[in-house]
């Protein structure tokens, strides 16, 4: 797991002391002084920052093949590289290392971009420069897992893993992208393909470019399909996903280095963790609720006999943290999950250099209840289930109908089961609701901002184009397939990597395997969602290994006490003290603000998810656009665990 970074631009004379000025703005990404360098060649350079996980002494890069006109730098792992490497081998390639990423290297020679993309498993963004056709070629895995940003500005050309090393080209202007401010507010994330910054944009997931002539192509090569196989019986479908993910489990514990797991007590980490059955695993709780999950991590640790290892967080600790977690998040997440996540990280590198994670099961398995599972009432459930029987336009129209009906028990449950998802779905942000679907609505978003930043646009404006490639598979795996291509691609995996990498931990996540997807989208919805509940053929598949009780617990992940937080005076004065800065009146109505702070903090009204949005964008607009110098000799570092480890020589 590393960081790589990569210019073209004919302009920049001292290119080696930009490509390592650069370097060193994610030097947290791979702080092995021995296996990271640069190659500079005409306009251009390229970077890369080593965190050592296969052949800890032989996969330095950048790395050249046998004659050294072919260049790669590579973030990532490749969990199939064995078999690919023999393959490669084979056919007449000679390898220097026994590390992954030279099979990219000799694959790129053998079958170009697109041939050794189909062929690969893993999760990566990688650069090849190819001397001989002068041309600079990138890729990003399937889902996204593994971050890749670029620029394009007349003869400047940056592509990298993090865009603050951006920040330390002397021809990147950094300039505010204001669009992406009220698609911050309706989400908790940007789900713009634009960052904030202008000019900057995350390259998308499946996909590879060619940059030649300072032309800019890019190609996809992946998406999820929905071919549902309807002969494969339940018990079938329940023993090839068994299969399945743990042929992925064993293959992300590929290593040289120790690997370990986080644990919450809801079943897909549970299931991870009892496959892999790793020494160490890991949890978090809070001092003050809302739930502990720490306590039933620990019983299933000590029922597996694994050593488990708990870390408790307290509202100074987080408030006295959050500054340097958004920092390394490049964006504003307003995700409070990002906060147990870092103390995960910070814990498990005290272990471990690899830990694997439980993400990507709830998108691929249907396990959200926004999906339509908004009652326990088993008879709302099978009347709902029966009403789904009816013809699609029929379902639609009487859909409609209930949502203009007064409330009653089920509605919402109802409403959701029938509804066409492309008409109200707005992702996995918030539990839906009818009067309440999104953390801002576009409306309330154009309020409480100036009119710099106002626009038309709403949550589901960001989705059409995606409800099109799927408007003719039904409405579950419809909003499936948007929650992977939005909530996961730009929030959930934002946080994974750009967290766990801050603290030079690599995070695994099997479940996101091209194999494991292309099963789960081959089974029917009934199978997943239904009247039994959320994701039921991959909790009687985990039954397989956990107790039933585990196997059917509800998703929590790691909740987090910001409603408690926001009504303590001494973490409400700080929220209100950033609030009320001079500057914060540029973007917001300041007394809009304060008036909603104050509401929130008497219990007139619940804005905890608001409030808690706008602290998050103001913390990483202070840092970014306020003090970037400041922030940057203030948090960029090797964290401290990790660097006892390199001064002691005991790095792992």
């Amino acid at each position: 797991m590393c960081g790589i970074i990569a210019f073209s631009d004919i302009a920049t004379m001292q290119k080696e002391s930009t490509i390592e000025s650069m370097m060193e703005m994610i030097r947290h990404r791979g702080p092995n002084v021995d296996g990271g360098g640069h190659y500079i060649k005409d306009q251009i350079a390229m970077g890369f920052c080593r965190l050592s996980i296969i052949d800890l002494n032989g996969g330095a890069q950048p790395l050249s093949n046998e004659d050294g006109s072919i260049v790669i730098t590579f973030n990532g792992e490749i969990y199939n590289f064995k078999e690919l490497r023999e393959e490669l081998i084979k056919k007449g390639h000679t390898f220097k290392t026994k590390a992954d990423t030279e099979v990219l290297l000799h694959g790129y020679e053998e079958w170009g971009m697109e041939g050794t993309l189909n062929r690969v498993r893993g999760m990566f963004a990688y650069l090849i420069w190819d001397d001989n056709k002068k041309a600079l070629y990138g890729a990003r895995d399937f889902f996204g897992i593994k971050p890749l940003y670029y620029y394009k500005h007349g003869d400047t050309f940056i592509v990298g893993s993090e865009i603050k090393s951006f920040l330390e080209h002397p021809h990147f202007k950094k300039e505010f992208n204001k669009r992406a401010l009220k698609s911050y507010l309706m989400n908790q994330y940007n789900d713009l393909d634009e960052t904030f910054f202008k000019g900057v944009y995350r390259f998308p997931a499946g996909h590879w470019f060619e940059l030649r002539n300072n032309e800019f192509t890019t190609h996809k090569y992946w998406d999820a399909k929905y071919d549902i196989n309807k002969t494969r019986t339940e018990e079938e479908t329940i023993d090839e996903i068994d299969k399945t993910v743990q042929e992925s489990i064993k293959m992300h514990n590929v290593a040289d280095v120790p690997v370990g797991s986080f644990l919450s007590e809801g079943v897909d980490s549970s299931y991870v963790t009892s496959v892999l059955k790793p020494h160490e695993v890991f949890s978090v709780n809070f001092d003050n609720g809302p739930y502990d999950e720490a306590t039933a991590a620990e019983e299933l640790a000590n029922r597996e006999g694994l050593n488990f290892n708990k870390t408790t967080v307290t509202g100074d600790e987080a408030f006295e943290d959050f500054a340097e977690i958004q920092y390394h998040m490049d964006e504003p997440d307003g995700n409070p999950s990002v906060i147990p996540l870092w103390y995960l990280c910070r814990l498990a590198r005290k272990k471990v250099t690899v830990v694997l994670s439980g993400e990507g099961a709830d998108e691929l398995f249907a396990g959200y209840i926004n999906y339509g599972m908004h009652t326990q009432s088993k008879i709302v459930k099978h009347f709902s289930s029966a009403l789904k029987k009816l013809p699609k336009g029929a379902r639609y129209t009487l859909a409609k109908g209930i949502s203009k009906m007064p409330a009653f028990p089920g509605k919402v449950h109802m409403f959701t089961w029938l509804a066409n998802p492309a008409s109200y779905y707005t992702g996995e942000s918030v539990v839906y609701d009818l009067d309440q679907p999104v953390i801002f609505t576009s409306r309330q978003a154009n309020e409480i901002l100036k009119p710099a930043y106002h626009n038309n646009r709403t949550v589901k404006d960001a989705y059409y184009d995606d409800f099109q490639r799927v408007k003719d598979v039904d409405s579950v795996k419809q909003m499936q397939y948007i929650d992977l291509h939005h909530f996961m691609l730009n929030d959930i995996l934002q946080k994974a990597d750009k967290i766990s990498m801050a603290h030079s931990l690599e995070l695994r996540v099997p479940f996101l395997d091209k194999k494991v997807a292309e099963l789960a989208n081959t089974i029917p919805t009934d199978m997943l969602f239904n009247s039994k509940g959320t994701k039921w053929a991959l909790r009687q598949a985990a039954l397989k290994h956990l107790p039933e009780d585990w196997a059917n617990r509800p998703k929590l992940g790691f909740p987090v006490p910001i409603k408690t937080w926001l009504r303590e005076e001494k973490y409400c004065n700080k929220v209100r003290e950033l609030f009320s800065e001079d500057w914060v009146s540029e973007l917001f109505d300041q007394n809009k603000l304060l008036q909603m702070l104050h509401n929130n903090f008497d219990g007139k009204i619940d804005a905890r998810r608001q409030v808690w949005t706008i602290f998050t964008f103001l913390t990483w607009y202070k840092l970014y656009f306020i003090d970037f110098e400041g922030a940057r000799d203030k948090y960029e570092h090797v964290q401290p665990d990790v660097k006892n480890f390199m001064d002691s020589g005991k790095l792992v």
